[in-house]
């Protein structure tokens, strides 16, 4: 079950959560007919449930006999959501102790396509301001799903404009909010070698990069079009 998998990614032993599960299940019941619901050992209810009692998720709401109900799934879920926040928080402050921004000369090799299209994703949806982007029309169009509401998206093919790939390769090109850009080369199918790239913050690259699409969109058939802007956003 997804919801016992997902528990448990947030700390819950596999029995809590299984005991958990079924108690929202059942509403209230017998230790007994929670560890049958489960699939759990009757000699690891009781502790099951004390457990889940001392986390908040469950309430003794009997005594002859003893019966368990579950406390609001809600609850459990802003208390771990706050609870994550928070070490999100402090593990932040304490990167930026150990280490400080990369420089913006720094260029990062990159290495496997998986790589490439997840760093990719990344930056698309952390871009606040402009995405400009070129390249392969299947992810260039799954990237643009995934841009935020109010950015300002620049898209085109690189068509009709000199080539930056190797034969054998296509050429992607991404750069976000002028502060972060990505150039990768896809192996073609049947193709030799291993997707590559970079990545950098370095402010020249990222104006070429921009520069590059503007004069891939100026051609027939080519395109560059704002995200609509968020209703929701004030000037």
């Amino acid at each position: 079950m997804s919801a016992v998998i997902h528990l448990q990614a947030l700390g819950l032993t596999e029995y809590e959560a299984r005991a958990y599960t079924a108690l929202l299940a059942l509403g209230r019941a017998v230790p007994a007919r929670v560890a049958r619901q489960a699939g759990i050992p009757r000699p690891k209810i009781y502790e099951t449930l004390e457990r889940l009692e001392g986390r908040g998720l469950a309430a003794k709401v009997g005594q002859n006999p003893l019966e368990y109900a579950p406390l609001s799934a809600r609850e459990y879920l802003a208390r771990a959501r706050r609870s994550f926040d928070d070490r999100l928080g402090a593990l932040d402050r304490d990167l930026s102790r150990l280490a400080p921004d990369p420089a913006p000369e720094a260029v990062y090799h990159l290495h496997g396509e998986a790589a490439i299209r997840s760093l990719c994703e990344d930056l698309t949806l952390n871009a606040r301001r402009s995405l400009y982007m070129a390249g392969e029309a299947s992810f260039a169009e799954r990237l643009e799903r995934l841009t935020p509401r109010g950015v300002e998206l620049h898209r085109t093919a690189l068509d009709h404009v000199p080539g930056i790939a190797a034969h054998g390769q296509r050429a992607f090109l991404l750069a976000r909010d002028g502060e972060a850009a990505l150039i990768a080369h896809f192996i073609e199918e049947d193709g030799a070698g291993e997707a590559h790239g970079v990545h950098t913050h370095n402010p020249v690259i990222i104006h070429l990069i921009e520069g590059y699409v503007q004069l891939a969109a100026q051609h027939p058939g080519q395109h560059s079009t704002p995200n609509a802007p968020d209703p929701t956003s004030t000037p």
